[in-house]
């Protein structure tokens, strides 16, 4: 059995959003169709599309916005775009950050720009990392949260320092906003403050909003409308975005409006695990929505703890599992979304009960 096949036999599944079958979730993009008289856009240019571009710049306090059918075009093109401007090819990167982990070298490959490592890889960078640099750089990458540290943010002290800093030396400050919805809650502040001092933003309109991929890319018009062009030069110019669009905006009101309910699920979450002292949470306070469990076991065990758990109990308790810095140890990653948000609490404790004891059996 695979392990797609294990999951869907699941009555249970702890982390993320439901996940509807295709026929349902194009049925449901059909009916909002009709309800609200969509049409096909031609080469990004329609009504719907148009106004929810509007709507993300305006929400982001930007002078307008773009789709872009994938957030890895997103990213490379803002951040040449910014060199270009600036007059240099170094990019100040964490090294978590998805360019350097999930992109395959496609920032230098296809000569984008150079990406030049600052900060701990266990910690969000600080201004200080940024002083530390004795180059000109042409921009710099924050992303919010720092999805492979276990969702981190830096200060809003520190987040305002490290705009200043850019602002002052005329670094282009980038943001992988890919889960900036689940970010908001964390900051208790809104979605303009946060975004303010940024020169560009990028967000996701699948991850967190639960559409069917593509993302968006916001700033100033002038550099917005030449991240259209490169978009166009890179092959992203697809005929219809309508099914992408439509998937996001048909409950992107709906799940921004669920986001301080998740976050106040995981606050719950993290006083449950204090039960559990033999899993590590990190970060040690939730910061967004998202969180990553440290195991005492392997991560071969961890995957096998977590297929027989969901073979007798119905529960699944986790996707990836990845090694841990310590040996004998592993890492996985809970983002608390509808699933963990409606499951009962003693259906969670239960959850965390059997992986907590099959950690400790013996085989």
């Amino acid at each position: 059995m695979t392990e797609l096949e294990l999951r869907q036999r699941c009555h249970t599944v702890l982390p993320g959003h439901r996940q509807p079958a295709p026929s349902a979730t194009f049925a449901a993009m059909a009916a909002w169709c009709d309800a609200n008289d969509v049409a096909h856009d031609t080469y990004g240019e329609g009504a719907l599309i148009e106004q929810f571009e509007n709507k993300i710049a305006s929400l982001l306090g930007f002078e307008a916005a773009v789709f872009c059918i994938t957030g890895t075009m997103t990213q490379v093109t803002a951040l040449r775009l910014a060199c270009q401007d600036r007059g240099s090819r170094l990019v100040a990167l964490h090294p978590t950050s998805h360019i350097l982990r999930h992109e395959r070298g496609n920032h230098e490959l296809l000569d984008h720009f150079k990406g030049l490592m600052i900060g701990d890889p266990h910690r969000p960078w600080t201004v200080d990392d940024l002083r530390a640099v004795p180059d000109h750089l042409g921009a710099a990458q924050v992303e919010l949260p720092m999805r492979e540290i276990g969702g981190q943010c830096p200060s809003w002290e520190d987040l305002s320092q490290i705009k200043q800093h850019c602002r002052e030396h005329n670094i282009h400050l980038h943001m992988d906003g890919a889960r900036l919805w689940e970010a908001q809650a964390g900051f208790g502040q809104s979605l303009p403050a946060i975004c303010d001092g940024f020169d560009s933003v990028y967000v996701s309109l699948y991850k967190g909003i639960g559409g069917l991929g593509g993302a968006m890319l916001a700033g100033s018009r002038p550099f917005v409308e030449r991240a259209r062009e490169w978009f166009r030069r890179q092959g992203g110019n697809i005929v219809h975005r309508t099914p992408w669009v439509v998937a996001a905006a048909m409950q992107f009101d709906a799940r921004l409006a669920a986001m301080p309910r998740y976050f106040a699920r995981t606050q719950w979450l993290y006083a449950l695990l204090r039960d559990f002292p033999a899993i590590a949470v990190n970060p040690a306070s939730p910061q967004a929505n998202m969180l990553h469990l440290h195991l005492p076991v392997s991560r071969e065990r961890a995957i096998a703890i977590r297929n027989r758990v969901a073979a007798d109990h119905g529960i699944w308790l986790f996707s990836r599992a990845s090694h841990a810095a310590l040996p004998g140890h592993s890492v996985v990653e809970w983002y608390v979304g509808d699933q963990l948000l409606e499951l009962p609490d003693d259906s969670v404790r239960l959850a965390l009960t059997l992986l907590d004891e099959a950690m400790r059996a013996r085989d």
